[in-house]
């Protein structure tokens, strides 16, 4: 793959790994009443509700546009840990344990961006080039 090719290919992989939590966060928006409900039938603080919106929805936006990228995708990284342990622990149900292992995947997918970075269709590209 040429280098072009990886940045398209990074820049839209950044923007498909961001865009669950971009939606996420803005339908937890307009259901915030179930939603402090759901959370607290879990043992989480209702109180948690906005600044977990506010971290979904400006994390996601990060990734989008690749600043921090590292950081926040360490950062989702062990955001996804931590709802398939709290939200998706019970395996006998079969959807749940399909939510556990997307969780997985997409704590393995933000490793990886963090690893490598965002690519060079990013702010943080253009911030180590200038």
């Amino acid at each position: 793959m040429n280098t072009k090719t990886q940045s398209y290919a990074m820049a839209v992989a950044r923007v498909l790994m961001a865009l669950i939590f971009i939606l996420s966060g803005l339908s937890k928006i307009g259901a915030a009443g179930a939603m402090r409900g759901y959370m607290e039938a879990m043992h989480i603080p209702g109180a948690l509700l906005w600044p977990t919106i506010l971290f979904e929805i400006g994390a996601g936006l990060l990734i989008v546009v690749g600043y921090r990228t590292r950081i926040v995708a360490a950062l989702l990284a062990g955001f996804c840990l931590l709802t398939a342990a709290i939200f998706h622990n019970q395996f006998a149900d079969q959807i749940q344990m399909i939510m556990f292992l997307k969780n997985l995947a997409m704590t393995g997918g933000f490793a990886l961006l963090a690893s490598v970075g965002p690519g060079s269709l990013s702010v943080d590209a253009k911030r180590i080039s200038t």
